[in-house]
């Protein structure tokens, strides 16, 4: 499938420009996601229609408290991440090649009916990064609403303006991963900054797509209190003191193995900052 938001350059090389890595690849080669390619001057998206793996998962899991609670939804995702977290929890897929894992093939319009067949009110584009199969989620988002369906994104938040437009007028729901509010912790620990991710809160607010928060607290990572308290500031002070916020427990995985799990009483002292900071509502998760 050939993809959107790409420019072709004079040396044969195309410049993706999905997200803000801006990727300029070279004929044969793939970005950083892993599933968008040069194919002979043409970006290619690999895994438009061959989602690796599905489940029907209840809305909780996203994590999503405040929408449609007690409902359960299809979850549906692609290879590929535009990050590469220390720390991921689905690397076996996230961090994989589309060559490397086995497929489906499934349509945009093939996946929402599956979505009806099992009676599930919602499509979750989850476990990997969805906004690096735009096009497929667009697509699919798009026959989801004229079929009565919703549509909800679990996402790092990682992408242009621009593209994330072309999604917006579709979603309905999303959990965003603010991964800490310090732009060199997004460098050290996800190879990326933390402004585009702020940039896209806002732009899904300003769309009045529900927004829920998770910020997985890792011990000597990402647990200062004060950039705590900057990060609930900041979420308050932009309207969003009513979105609820989910503190999750960090375990040790993937390239952190050797940091402890976060201790509970860390997760407690975030949650209470965050409810003397404005925010209404405040769960920890993964306790």
């Amino acid at each position: 499938m050939d993809c959107r938001y790409y420019q072709r350059l004079s040396d044969g090389r195309v410049e993706c420009q999905l997200c803000p890595h801006r990727c300029k690849i070279a004929n044969g080669k793939a970005g950083i996601c892993r599933s968008r390619s040069n194919v002979d001057g043409v970006l290619v998206s690999k895994v438009y229609g061959k989602p690796c793996s599905l489940a029907i998962d209840p809305i909780e899991k996203k994590p999503l408290y405040h929408f449609h609670p007690g409902t359960k939804c299809l979850s549906i995702a692609c290879t590929g991440c535009n990050f590469r977290c220390l720390n991921c929890q689905n690397h076996e897929i996230s961090q994989a090649s589309p060559t490397d894992v086995d497929n489906y093939d499934l349509s945009p319009r093939q996946v929402v009916a599956l979505c009806i067949e099992h009676h599930c009110p919602g499509i979750a584009y989850t476990y990997t990064e969805p906004l690096t199969y735009m096009e497929y989620i667009v697509e699919t988002a798009r026959l989801a609403r004229e079929a009565g369906l919703w549509n909800i994104l679990v996402t790092a938040g990682y992408v242009c303006q621009e593209p994330l437009k072309d999604l917006l007028p579709y979603l309905d729901a999303a959990n965003i991963d603010l991964k800490s509010f310090s732009d060199d912790i997004y460098q050290r620990i996800s190879g990326g900054h933390l402004q585009p991710v702020l940039d896209t809160i806002l732009a899904m607010r300003d769309a009045r797509v529900w927004i829920e928060l998770t910020n997985l607290v890792i011990p000597g990572v990402n647990d200062d209190m004060e950039m705590i308290r900057q990060m609930c500031r900041w979420i308050a002070d932009n309207g969003l003191a009513d979105n609820p916020l989910h503190f999750s427990r960090f375990f040790p995985r993937y390239k952190l193995q050797h940091i402890p799990p976060t201790p509970v009483s860390t997760l407690q002292e975030a949650k209470g900052i965050a409810e003397r900071e404005g925010i209404n509502y405040v769960y920890l998760g993964n306790v």
